[in-house]
């Protein structure tokens, strides 16, 4: 674990809003030169705080209006390897996350797609088959709103 102080904390909730800041208009923000900045970004990305750059997409833009979380419970988890349900999840297109995860079900899974009937296509062709499957509640997500979480 690092010690992060104010500055990096500044710095980490700057780029929660916008990534794409270079390290001269984010130190100008801070009261930092260019380099101190950049310094202690490299810092951040070395010390793993900081993993890669992600581009978001907006899927309601893209025609993908609708998104469901499914619960997944395995139906016999000692017959099907978890790395084979993990490995045929990840190769449906429409499926965003997979998550394994300790609960009523063995896995969570986000999916989009253009609207509900396409959501069944995708349900009763690819998740309906996949191997192992068992019982599968849907959650259609309403709303959602993005929070960067705590930093430090």
């Amino acid at each position: 674990m690092i010690d992060l102080d104010d500055i990096d904390r500044a710095i980490l909730r700057a780029l929660s809003q916008d990534a794409t800041q270079g390290a001269g208009a984010l130190g100008r923000s801070l009261g930092l030169s260019q380099p101190a900045a950049w310094r202690r970004i490299r810092r951040l990305h070395d010390a793993g705080v900081l993993r890669g750059h992600r581009l978001v997409l907006d899927t309601a833009a893209l025609g993908f209006g609708v998104t469901v979380f499914l619960g997944i419970k395995l139906a016999a988890k000692g017959r099907v390897s978890l790395e084979d349900f993990e490995r045929a999840a990840t190769a449906i297109p429409e499926v965003q996350t997979v998550q394994h995860v300790l609960g009523l079900f063995d896995y969570r899974l986000r999916i989009i797609a253009r609207d509900i009937a396409d959501f069944e296509r995708v349900l009763r062709r690819r998740i309906m088959t996949l191997p192992g499957i068992g019982q599968v509640e849907a959650n259609v997500l309403l709303s959602e709103e993005r929070r960067p979480g705590p930093i430090g």
